[in-house]
């Protein structure tokens, strides 16, 4: 059985509350705020050659950055870019001004009429929990975030849900095949101590690679004097 991983990248646009950016509650109420109630002037934020933005909401952005859905394994630039900045680790987010959401009915985003998900409450705070670590941890969440890597990405077509794997198509679609990553990672010193041509065969790749904690070498549990390092441990 393949071991459980929950990569971020959840396509949950959250971004932190006026209450949490100022240390009071802004003049709108929480999830009615709009991006001025932090950004009066968009040209501060946006690429030098990107046109001008008048808008309050994320229905300027979607008017041109056609939200995409397909969940291919690939990076997605407008995407992360706008989400990883709105987030403050342990700061208490609000998805809702860019996406609606009924709880256990719909989740989508603001002038988007595709796309929708149906995400509970429970759901949705496993979304954020998931997101701010992608956003800021030390873990091979934020290594992603920091690539473009969004939820979708990794799994597939469907907001991530606690107890979804990640199984190793979608991993080896970005970092090659198990073949390649074995000539990689061949230790020069003693060629059998490769942890992508492991001696029990074909492997999850989530046995070592976690995502939202501390990542693990599966090989130390038997070969404790191996010195094997991880990306996100």
């Amino acid at each position: 059985m393949k071991k459980l991983l929950l990569i971020p990248v959840m396509l949950c646009l959250t971004i932190t509350s006026p209450l949490s950016v100022h240390g009071k509650q802004g003049p709108e109420k929480q999830g009615m705020a709009s991006c001025i109630s932090c950004h009066s002037d968009f040209s501060s934020v946006l690429p030098k050659k990107h046109k001008p933005v008048r808008s309050g909401d994320i229905t300027a952005c979607v008017a041109c950055h056609k939200p995409d859905f397909a969940g291919n394994a690939e990076p997605k630039p407008y995407s992360a870019s706008i989400h990883r900045p709105h987030v403050k680790r342990g700061a208490k987010t609000d998805c809702t001004l860019c996406h609606t959401w009924v709880p256990g009915k719909r989740f989508g985003v603001k002038g988007v009429k595709t796309g929708q998900w149906v995400v509970s409450k429970a759901g949705m705070d496993g979304l954020k929990a998931a997101f701010d670590s992608w956003a800021g941890s030390t873990h091979l969440d934020a290594a992603h975030g920091k690539a473009g890597i969004v939820c979708l990405a990794c799994h597939g077509k469907t907001l991530p849900e606690q107890g979804d794997t990640v199984e190793n198509e979608r991993c080896l679609a970005c970092h090659g095949s198990l073949e390649s990553l074995a000539a990689r990672s061949a230790p020069k010193d003693f060629p059998d101590r490769n942890p992508h041509k492991s001696h029990l065969g074909e492997i999850a790749c989530t046995v070592c690679h976690h995502g939202h904690m501390p990542s693990k070498v599966y090989c130390l549990g038997c070969h404790s004097r191996f010195n094997m390092k991880i990306p996100g441990n």
